[in-house]
């Protein structure tokens, strides 16, 4: 994000909803991640193991994990401390040499250049504002050849928040707009709201091909056989996409 980490406002929210987030992802009950997105995500990813990879806007480390398990040497960072927090927490029970920081996106100051082989970031691009910034640190700190993928609402079908009025990504697409995300699932401890940044796919590609991040592979997810039987809010998936994954590799 531009500026200060501190006194950020998105970052802040993200802290705030915390303890809500903690138990929706890690008790089953995200399952557009668990039975749409992730299994999407990881068949581009493909084979980490033994891989130096960063996770970028990590959360709370769900998907941190999953790819050190796989083999992986990983490092999450978030601009969230309390997601750092709680991302650590776990790593100190269940111990899988996953280092974890608290940092700027668009400034991964921590990092030198050409040192990660994969960077993911996985339904969070779209809450960094300064994405573009965001997008030229993961071209500097990828090794040549390197491969960044990522995952985003699909903003062909967002539903976009202005002045407390719903519209349609399908009615008013293009131009971007930053708008509240109110979360009210039933399935959550307690309701909260976040901040998201709509783009196009114009935007993304843009920003790709600035930072010589050429795109290999663009899939939009489609529920898992399972995912479908036990939850039926996913059949709405069959009709229009939710999200995208975009998988792009570093050129010299």
């Amino acid at each position: 994000m531009n500026g200060s980490l501190r006194g950020n406002r998105v970052a802040r929210e993200w802290d705030e909803a915390v303890e809500s987030w903690v138990d929706f992802v890690r008790c089953g009950k995200d399952y557009y991640r668990d039975e749409l997105n992730n299994p999407a995500a990881f068949r581009l990813i493909g084979s980490v193991r033994g891989r130096v990879v960063l996770d970028l806007a990590c959360g709370e480390g769900y998907n941190t994990r999953i790819l050190a398990r796989e083999g992986a040497r990983v490092v999450g960072v978030d601009f969230s401390k309390k997601m750092i927090e709680f991302a650590r927490r776990e790593e100190a029970r269940e111990k899988l040499g996953i280092r974890y920081f608290v940092s700027d996106a668009a400034n991964l100051e921590e990092f030198s250049n050409n040192h990660f082989d994969a960077v993911t970031c996985f339904m969070s691009l779209q809450d960094v504002e300064d994405y573009e910034g965001a997008i030229s640190e993961v071209a500097r700190v990828l090794k040549d050849g390197g491969r960044f993928v990522f995952s985003v609402p699909h903003p062909c079908f967002e539903v976009i928040v202005e002045e407390g009025n719903r519209i349609s990504a399908t009615a008013r697409y293009f131009g971007a707009a930053r708008y509240p995300i109110h979360w009210r699932m039933e399935r959550l401890l307690k309701p909260f709201e976040t901040t998201s940044f709509h783009r196009t796919l114009t935007d993304y590609s843009a920003a790709l091909f600035k930072s010589k991040l050429l795109i290999l592979r663009l899939v939009e997810p489609r529920p898992t056989r399972k995912g479908l039987q036990k939850h039926p809010p996913l059949r709405e998936v069959l009709l229009r996409p939710q999200s995208v994954v975009i998988e792009s590799m570093k050129i010299k």
